[in-house]
């Protein structure tokens, strides 16, 4: 099959570079799979299972938030926070949802739904990454 550059990058690293056969994420219009030669465009990245597909196999990290630009011959990621599964601490994630959970049934006038949410979808992110 036909391959193209991933790259992704964090304020702290560069989490990944190589040449895939195809990755797939969220973002705020839905999930998208993209193979090479994508039409152009730029998305913005949604918290979610970011999937990437090598010659022999898939590997799963945790993308929780950034942009992506989507090339006919590449994808750059700008990622604020990108996880291994060895990376992801299961108890911190789990209290980090239960949290979320909380705010958001509990919510009041001055409750950030918006940030509450989005916590929340960063923590199950996490889990499910760890599944």
């Amino acid at each position: 099959m036909e391959e193209f550059k991933l790259r992704i990058i964090t304020p702290d690293r560069v989490f990944y570079e190589n040449n895939i056969e195809m990755v797939e994420f969220n973002t705020t219009e839905g999930e998208i799979g993209v193979l090479p030669g994508h039409i152009p465009m730029t998305v913005i990245v949604k918290p979610g299972i970011l999937t990437i597909t090598e010659e022999n196999e898939k590997k799963e990290a945790a993308l929780h938030a950034g942009f992506a630009e989507i090339l006919p011959d590449g994808v750059t990621i700008m990622a604020e926070i990108v996880e291994w599964p060895a990376e992801i601490d299961i108890h911190r994630a789990e209290a980090a949802r239960q949290r979320a959970e909380e705010r958001i049934r509990n919510h009041t006038s001055e409750t950030d739904m918006a940030r509450a949410q989005t916590a929340l979808l960063r923590a199950i992110a996490r889990i499910s990454v760890l599944k």
